[in-house]
């Protein structure tokens, strides 16, 4: 099974507000746990954990600037249409 990095999301911008909100208030400690605790709960969704361990290696090179995009990251040209 690979990782699939291209869009899913219906309504994209309602998550990101969401996310935002989840983080209001919170001091960087708490919005720490809060990413850890969701990036688990979204990893229990898949059904293996190489797409996990391939998600995690793929967002640590988006983040070290080593890939442009996460496309990009999981060899995946230019960003879909």
């Amino acid at each position: 099974m690979t990782l699939d990095t291209s869009a899913h999301l219906d309504d994209p911008d309602a998550i990101f507000v969401a996310l935002a909100a989840a983080h209001a208030g919170l001091d960087a400690e708490q919005s720490r746990r809060l990413d850890a605790a969701l990036v688990l709960l979204l990893a229990n969704q898949l059904p293996a954990s190489a797409l996990v361990l391939e998600a995690i290696a793929t967002a640590r090179r988006v983040v070290l600037g080593d890939a442009a995009t996460i496309g990009e990251a999981n060899g995946v040209r230019g960003e879909p249409e």
